[in-house]
């Protein structure tokens, strides 16, 4: 089995568990300096080519990805003592799949991000709330994506699953993806 189909079937086994937020995934992105930050974004996909999440293109994690393409993630369901983590080059998904990801988004979230100036400065919290109002009227039928917002897929380079054991004896085992594009598993001490 691949790494990333492992993934996913860890992610489908959080789900099944009903752990809370089972898609919530820290990401850490660097500036091209190399000054790291991190934050929670949402899994959206699992596939073969990789993980995708979405947010506005403005944002400081995506102005970060423009200067520095690389990215790390982990997952934490702490209920079943697992962990995965990720790393490894990022880009933009194209405009057609931010779309049909976009169209399933529930209308408030929608309206969200057009209202929402992702990591500027604002006023005050009733500057959002006027902005939200405005959108919502602006858009009273149909809400198209803003051009502003779209998703990104983390393509890793590696890949590493823990488990947690007894007496701190943690099960960790690390892919890595050769030249060739297979994969190689090592085991790592806990």
């Amino acid at each position: 089995m691949s790494p990333l189909a492992r993934f996913q079937e860890w992610y489908e086994g959080a789900v099944a568990a009903g752990v809370l937020e089972p898609e919530a995934m820290a990401l850490a992105t660097a500036s091209a300096d190399g000054a790291p930050s991190v934050r929670f974004v949402l899994l959206k996909a699992i596939d073969a080519r990789g993980v995708e999440f979405f947010t506005n293109y403005e944002s400081r994690k995506a102005r970060e990805l423009a200067a520095n393409p690389r990215a790390a993630i982990a997952v934490l369901w702490k209920p079943l003592h697992r962990q995965v983590r990720l790393e490894g080059a990022v880009a933009r998904l194209p405009e057609a799949e931010s779309d049909a990801y976009f169209a399933t988004r529930a209308r408030g979230s929608q309206l969200g991000a057009w209202a929402s100036r992702q990591s500027e400065v604002i006023p005050d919290r009733d500057w959002l709330e006027a902005r939200l109002r405005a959108v919502d009227a602006e858009y009273p039928d149909t809400v198209p994506r803003p051009p502003h917002w779209g998703g990104f897929r983390l393509v890793p380079d590696a890949i590493e699953f823990w488990e947690g054991r007894p007496n701190r004896l943690h099960d960790r085992e690390a892919f890595t993806r050769g030249a060739d594009g297979a994969w190689h598993a090592r085991r790592l001490s806990p």
